[in-house]
C-alpha cells in the first residue's frame, strides 16, 4: 500500500497548538507533532469506535496489553511484557512525573542530560526536586557523554534519580546499548534510579537501532522504569495515551500510588483503540513514514550544504527533530547570551518561520534552534527558504 505524505492537510483554524498559536502566514516547524494524517488503520478503528456512539468510562482490555507485548517483541526484541508490569496513563509527561514522585524525595537531585526536552524541568521542580545537569559534550558536530561528570553527580548523596531521554530530544542521538549499560552501571552503583523516556523509540534511521532500556541486564532493568507511547510515532498525541513499565513489583506499586495521587490514572476513551490499531495494524505505514522522514532529513542537509553552509544540522539518528547550530548568524558585537531567543524571534517576525528556541532545552544550548521536519516536503522546502532569508536579514 502507498501512503501520501506529500498531502497538505490544512491545520490552521483547527485549534492546533502548532498552527494556531502564531500569526497567519507563519510556517510553524516547532512543537513535536506531525502534519500527516494518522495511518488508515488508526482512522478506521477510531471511526468504528465513534460510530458506537457511547463514550463512557473505559476499561483497558487484555487486547491492549497483547498489542504492546507483541509489538515490542516483534519489533525490538523486548520479550515477555506482561499486563502486571504495565500502568496505562494519559501521557508520557504524567508518566515520568509520577515516577519522579514515587522514587525521589523532596529536595533530591534528578540528573538530566542537557540540552534536553524542556518538559523534564517542570516535572522535576513540581515534585520538589532539583535538576542536576550532566551537560552533553558538543564536539565535531555531535553530542557525547561526559562520563566523569556523570560519575561525580551520581555519587552525590542527594542524587536519587536519573531521567534518560532515548532517543534523545533535541540532540537526535540514539543511545547505543553500550552507552545505556554504562549509564545503568554508574547509577546502580550509586543508588540512583533510572527513568527512561522512550516516546520517540520508533523513529530511528539507518545505522541506528533503538535499544529498549528493559532489554539490558536484569539488575539494571529492576532499577528502572520505562515510559513509552505510540503518540509521537503515529501522530496521535492529542488522544493522550501512554504506559509505564517496571519489572520490580514494589517499584510498580509505588508508581501506581503516585499515578493515583496525581489523578491521571484513567485513560482516554479513544486511547486503547488508537494504540491497538497502531501496534497491530500500522507497521507498514510506520516504515513508509520513517523512509519519508529520512528523506526529509537529507533534504535539509542538502539545502544547508548548497544554500546556507553557515548553519549546521547535527546528524539525525532518531526523532523527527533536527538540531541546528545557528551561531554563525550572531554579529561579532552582539552578546552571546540571549542570541537563540533573539534569532528565533527574528525568524518568526521577519521571515515567518517558527522554530523552537534552543535555550528552552538548557542554557548550554545557546546558539541552537530545533526544526521539526515531520511535514510534507513542500512545506519543509518553503521553511528552509525562510530560514535562509531570516539568516541573511538578521
Amino acid at each position: 500500500m502507498t501512503y501520501n505524505f506529500d498531502e497538505i492537510v490544512p491545520r490552521r483554524n483547527t485549534a492546533s497548538v502548532k498552527w494556531d498559536l502564531f500569526e497567519e502566514g507563519t510556517l510553524p516547524l516547532w512543537v513535536a507533532d506531525m502534519d500527516f494524517k494518522a495511518s488508515p488503520a488508526i482512522l478506521e478503528a477510531l471511526r468504528k469506535r465513534l460510530d458506537h456512539g457511547v463514550f463512557g468510562y473505559e476499561l483497558v482490555p487484555q487486547s491492549y496489553y497483547d498489542a504492546i507485548s507483541n509489538w515490542f517483541d516483534r519489533r525490538h526484541g523486548w520479550k515477555g511484557i506482561t499486563r502486571e508490569q504495565l500502568i496505562p496513563t494519559t501521557g508520557v509527561i504524567p508518566a515520568y512525573s509520577a515516577c519522579i514522585k514515587a522514587m525521589a524525595r523532596t529536595g533530591d537531585n534528578v540528573i538530566v542530560q542537557t540540552p534536553v526536552y524542556n518538559a523534564f524541568f517542570p516535572a522535576i521542580r513540581n515534585n520538589g526536586c532539583r535538576e542536576l545537569c550532566n551537560t552533553l559534550v558538543y564536539k565535531d558536530n555531535t553530542y557525547t557523554i561526559d562520563w566523569e561528570d556523570l560519575e561525580k553527580k551520581a555519587a552525590d548523596p542527594k542524587t536519587t534519580v536519573m531521567l534518560v531521554c532515548n532517543p534523545h530530544n533535541p540532540a537526535g542521538r540514539v543511545w547505543t546499548r553500550e552507552e545505556l549499560e554504562r549509564f545503568g552501571r554508574i547509577c546502580q552503583k550509586n543508588g540512583v534510579f533510572i527513568i527512561s523516556d522512550e516516546i520517540h523509540c520508533e523513529l530511528t534511521y539507518p545505522g541506528h537501532d533503538y535499544t529498549p532500556w528493559a532489554t539490558l541486564p536484569e539488575e539494571l532493568v529492576r532499577n528502572s522504569a520505562t515510559c513509552f507511547s505510540p503518540t509521537k510515532s503515529f501522530n496521535i498525541a492529542g488522544i493522550q495515551i501512554a504506559n509505564i513499565f517496571a519489572a520490580d513489583p514494589d517499584v510498580l506499586r509505588r508508581i501506581d500510588r503516585a499515578i493515583n495521587d496525581n489523578e491521571c490514572c484513567d485513560v482516554n476513551v479513544f486511547g486503547c483503540t488508537a494504540l491497538e490499531a497502531a501496534y497491530d495494524k500500522s507497521e507498514e505505514w510506520l516504515d513508509a513514514l520513517r523512509t519519508y522522514l529520512y528523506e526529509n532529513a537529507q533534504t535539509v542537509y542538502r539545502f544547508l550544504r548548497e544554500e546556507l553552509p553557515q548553519v549546521t544540522a547535527l546528524p539525525l539518528e532518531g526523532t523527527y527533530l533536527m538540531w541546528l547550530d545557528c551561531r554563525a548568524a550572531r554579529h561579532a558585537d552582539e552578546p552571546f547570551e540571549g542570541f537563540s531567543e533573539r534569532f528565533a524571534d527574528h525568524l518568526r517576525k521577519e521571515a515567518g518561520l517558527v522554530l523552537s528556541t534552543g535555550t528552552i532545552y538548557g542554557a548550554d544550548a545557546e546558539g541552537f534552534e530545533r526544526l521539526n521536519i515531520a511535514c510534507p516536503r513542500a512545506t519543509l522546502t518553503a521553511a528552509l527558504g525562510r530560514l535562509k532569508d531570516g539568516f541573511e536579514s538578521y
